[in-house]
């Protein structure tokens, strides 16, 4: 049976603005794949993003082009052959799960998770802002057991300080956005020690960051940038501790299995991530992230309104999709 394949553009308000050391944004962005067959339908969401030159139009595109064959019943495992990783194939991969959950009557999470999938303790964001505002928003998330906080600016110190001291029983995860550099690194480095920092993601630009072989790391550092697909890993030996899986880096869920699966195999420890999303992007990303060490997938918490059923939030616990969701 042949099947249909509809594309659509979406956009979901912001609960306040998200800024990190490259802009702000009031909405997310997003185009959500729906793929046909029958009475049965899956679906997937991406996130086009302006760093790896996506736009919403650009990745329908992507899309567009490959929809004879997607139509015509192509595989998760022949995907890649026609389209590159990226914000596109996610949403093509993650609606084929959906569609084959729908059709075989067999749960995503049966077929990829070891376990029974339970719920998971995600960071929540602080977004960039003076030290003042960072730590009041901090303080008013304080009992969250997880926070990430966005840094990348020349003097970061004060942020660190600041949040650090506003929410001192919270772990944190500090992500500069490839905003720091050589010649202030190790301040950083060294006060994030100092305040019992958790994790640092990607504080050097991508293909940029070989004095992180040579100098310490007294808190483990996280590549996000600087890995998109397996094949990118053994290249990052040395240089990081942890890798930041995203969906709409490694092409969808196919993908990200794959690249958990090398990064376990090398050593690296796992984030599972997302760009600002509603839940049907979280959803596949929920249950990848069962075994990893930091899970960040906070993006319908930042959401004015979210997708019909979301994904159950109860304070920093997000739990598993729920057929009528996803999977």
């Amino acid at each position: 049976m042949r099947r249909d394949l509809f594309v659509e553009a979406e956009r979901f308000p912001l609960a306040a603005a998200f800024t990190i050391s490259r802009g702000s944004k009031t909405e997310a962005a997003v185009l959500t794949c729906t793929i046909r067959m029958g009475e049965a339908q899956g679906r997937g969401e991406c996130v086009p993003y302006a760093r790896y030159g996506e736009t919403l139009e650009s990745v329908q595109a992507e899309i567009e082009a490959a929809r004879e064959p997607i139509e015509a019943g192509v595989s998760r495992q022949e995907l890649p052959e026609i389209m590159k990783a990226g914000a596109a194939r996610n949403a093509v991969d993650c609606a084929l799960w959906d569609l084959d959950a729908k059709l075989s009557g067999r749960r995503v999470a049966e077929e990829i998770c070891t376990t029974q999938p339970h719920a998971l303790t995600t960071a929540y964001t602080i977004s960039l802002g003076d030290p003042e505002e960072m730590a009041a928003s901090a303080r008013k998330h304080a009992a969250r057991p997880l926070l990430k906080v966005k840094v990348g600016t020349g003097d970061d110190i004060s942020r660190i300080e600041a949040v650090a001291r506003a929410a001192p029983e919270s772990r944190i995860i500090l992500d500069a956005n490839e905003g720091w550099s050589a010649e202030n690194i190790r301040d950083h480095l060294l006060v994030a020690a100092r305040h019992r920092i958790a994790l640092i993601e990607q504080p050097l630009p991508a293909g940029k960051d070989d004095i992180l072989r040579t100098i310490p790391h007294p808190v483990p550092i996280c590549a996000d940038e600087s890995v998109h697909t397996a094949d990118h890993l053994d290249e990052l030996l040395g240089l990081y501790d942890a890798i930041n899986i995203k969906l709409d880096k490694t092409g969808g869920l196919t993908g990200a299995l794959t690249l958990k699966r090398r990064a376990r195999e090398l050593g690296f420890g796992v984030m599972v991530g997302c760009m600002v999303g509603t839940s049907l992007a979280m959803a596949p990303a929920v249950l990848v992230a069962q075994d990893a060490e930091f899970v960040d997938l906070d993006g319908p918490l930042l959401l004015a309104t979210d997708r019909n059923p979301p994904l159950v939030y109860d304070g920093s616990l997000v739990s598993p999709p729920a057929p009528a969701l996803w999977g």
